[in-house]
């Protein structure tokens, strides 16, 4: 059930150093990775001061954000059009299932489907987290046959 009083919004610099710390904890808690600060920071500021890198959605609770994700952009030649990764996906864990992620996918789903050549949404979730599969599942998204591969610099 959603909090009535549930306010989801694109994000403002304000809004910099909560996604910085919440990128940090999600890092820690799904990989067990320790992320540098002022790197996350920097890379938030780059997405809300360059729209073309995508943009941030956080949700807010009686003046709270409570959660937040990150959307950015794929092309696809083979739909002509852009694809929408949800990526940096994080719920505060007294926050956890009462709705909140569920109310940023909602809409990001009315975003991407208003904007004329968005063809899908995305995301990648890490193998053992069968928690979250278990949510994307609920609200309609399907697995891939895909697997995604990388090389890092």
């Amino acid at each position: 059930m959603l909090p009535t009083e549930l306010i989801v919004n694109k994000a403002i610099t304000n809004d910099a150093q909560i996604l910085a710390q919440f990128n940090i904890a999600m890092a820690r808690e799904t990989e067990d990775l320790k992320l540098d600060l002022p790197t996350v920071l920097a890379g938030v500021h780059g997405v809300l001061e360059e729209s073309a890198h995508g943009f941030y959605l956080v949700a807010h609770l009686a003046g709270e954000v409570v959660g937040a994700l990150l959307i950015t952009y794929e092309w696809s030649d083979w739909r002509n059009g852009r694809l929408w990764w949800i990526q940096s996906v994080y719920v505060l864990p007294q926050r956890r299932s009462q709705g909140v992620f569920r109310a940023l996918y909602q809409h990001v789903n009315e975003l991407a489907q208003q904007t004329p050549d968005t063809r899908g949404i995305r995301l990648y979730v890490e193998k053992d987290n069968h928690t979250a599969q278990a949510v994307y599942q609920n609200l309609g998204m399907s697995q891939t046959a895909y697997r995604v591969f990388e090389t890092t610099f």
